[in-house]
């Protein structure tokens, strides 16, 4: 079920980010505060890296992600690797830390017991959070057109239907 939500999603943002032409994709947008449709999805994709990455270790740490500036202006390059992280989601559930560091004063690791769902689940959200904010960036950018429902959470898709009908 949470690999099928992961799968609709990567779909509608494969599909939106198959319509840009390269600029439009690594265009700054004004109302992204400079930043580009490609920043926001290398984001996403760095941000499924590396929660692969620290599965087999137990230990997935997100800030720790290589920000690999070849996403963000190679489409070609991001789609490629959204679809390598939709063939790598089948993977059993497992308990994991999560290493960070929240405070900006200060470079103190703490570690969070979590588990690997439950950090597709975060995942999943936050690709929609920034789903919004593609959408945003493809606004100002293109003339292609999104689906109505394009980075909005599905609890707000389904509230939005119970008060139509």
């Amino acid at each position: 079920m949470l690999q099928k939500a992961i799968q609709n999603v990567f779909f509608q943002l494969t599909s939106s980010v198959e319509q840009l032409d390269a600029k439009e994709y690594s265009q700054e947008c004004r109302s992204l505060s400079g930043s580009t449709i490609g920043k926001h999805l290398r984001h996403v994709i760095e941000l499924f890296q590396s929660l692969e990455k620290g599965y087999d270790a137990g230990i997935v740490n997100y800030e720790k992600r290589k920000r690999d500036p070849q996403i963000e202006n190679d489409k070609d390059f991001a789609l490629s690797l959204l679809h390598e992280i939709q063939d790598n989601l089948g993977k059993p559930d497992k308990e994991l830390n999560l290493e960070s560091s929240y405070d900006d004063g200060s470079s103190e690791i703490i570690t969070i017991k979590t588990n690997y769902n439950r950090e597709l689940v975060y995942n999943l959200e936050h690709t929609i959070h920034h789903m919004a904010l593609i959408r945003i960036g493809i606004n100002e950018v293109s003339k292609i057109r999104l689906p109505e429902n394009y980075g909005v959470a599905s609890s707000t898709v389904k509230y939005r239907l119970s008060c139509a009908q």
